[in-house]
């Protein structure tokens, strides 16, 4: 099975997470987004709250080469394969259970107030972070802000990828 929009869109996240642009996702490639987010955010390489999300982008790495086989690192046709499987096939727990700790990291970084949600000043701040347009932050956050409630929770922050993914939402989380 195959989508356009998917798949143009991992293989935007192929070139993003490919840091060294040697043409293969290798867990140091992991650990170099894991850092610069955290750069972008203040945080030092060593924080609880950086350690957290460069830990969750090693799983996510893990359960990406474990999808194939095994490798070491992932050319982008196996990252595809992997990332579409999991897309496509696995569904919504499986997706959950692979980004939930990188959005979890995320929010650790983002919430300033420690209330577990992201408001739409932290929102702002992420998606900067994150190197993404701010200018569009608040219209950004109502899309995303699927109860309303002025507040996003890891479950909506999760379904806005999802989304995004899908191509239903154009909102990109993740740099």
């Amino acid at each position: 099975m195959s989508n356009p929009v998917i798949d143009a869109r991992l293989s935007k996240r192929f070139d993003k997470w490919d840091f060294d642009r040697n043409g293969v996702l290798e867990r140091e490639d992991f650990e170099q987004e894991a850092a610069r987010i955290a750069r972008s955010f203040g945080a030092s390489a060593t924080s609880p709250e950086a350690v957290a999300l460069r830990d969750a982008f090693f799983g996510l790495f893990d359960y990406l080469v474990a999808q194939a086989d095994g490798a070491t690192s992932l050319s982008r046709e196996e990252y595809q394969r992997a990332a579409s499987d999991l897309v496509y096939v696995q569904g919504e727990a499986a997706f959950n259970r692979a980004l939930g700790p990188v959005v979890s990291g995320l929010v650790g970084l983002c919430d300033k107030d420690a209330d577990g949600q992201i408001n739409g000043e932290e929102f702002a701040s992420w998606l900067t972070a994150l190197g993404l347009d701010s200018a569009s932050a608040k219209e950004s956050f109502q899309q995303v802000d699927a109860d309303g409630d002025g507040q996003l929770s890891e479950e909506e922050l999760l379904a806005a990828i999802r989304q995004y993914h899908f191509g239903q939402l154009d909102v990109e989380l993740l740099g």
